[in-house]
């Protein structure tokens, strides 16, 4: 039987973990919003039909809130560049959610407890598209995908599949 689930969740694209060193830049709680940035330095990625390195240069400028009286939601609105085990270079942008209840924000605030916490404690959802000049990645140009977050010690993983 196919379900609509399975109508819609494509193939699994490749695994990203993300490095963000020094840490997150917290703005503040501005008039309209409460802004975090955080820098990223590196990383790399693994899957059936990509593979390589993130490329130390791009970012992600999220902006929270609250949802109801015991978790934070927020945005993620990220860029970054791939480099392929072949040399090609992809640029790839990704939107967001993520809800995160305040115990579990509470660990993340401790690096010891930070990459530790169970994912299904928490939610992170992103959309991603993609750039290339690559005739050989010229499909990713097509591509939406989506993906499942998750904290780590040295950043974030995000799980990618397409979308068909």
């Amino acid at each position: 039987m196919v379900t609509e689930k399975t109508q819609v969740l494509g193939d699994f694209l490749c695994t990203v973990d993300f490095h963000v060193a020094g840490g997150i830049i917290h703005v503040g709680a501005a008039p309209f919003n409460d802004r975090r940035i955080g820098y990223i330095t590196g990383g790399k990625f693994e899957g059936p039909r990509l593979s390589g390195e993130v490329l130390p240069g791009g970012g992600n400028w999220s902006v929270g809130g609250r949802l109801g009286e015991d978790a934070t939601v927020g945005t993620l609105d990220a860029r970054a560049v791939l480099r392929t085990h072949d040399g090609a270079l992809i640029y790839v942008n990704y939107f967001g959610r993520s809800v995160i209840p305040d115990d579990v924000r509470r660990e993340f605030a401790d690096p010891a407890l930070a990459s530790k916490v169970d994912p299904s404690r928490y939610y992170l959802r992103i959309a991603s598209l993609f750039e290339t000049a690559s005739p050989d990645y010229a499909w990713l140009n097509g591509t939406v995908a989506i993906g499942v977050g998750e904290r780590t010690d040295l950043g974030a993983r995000h799980r990618l599949y397409s979308v068909r």
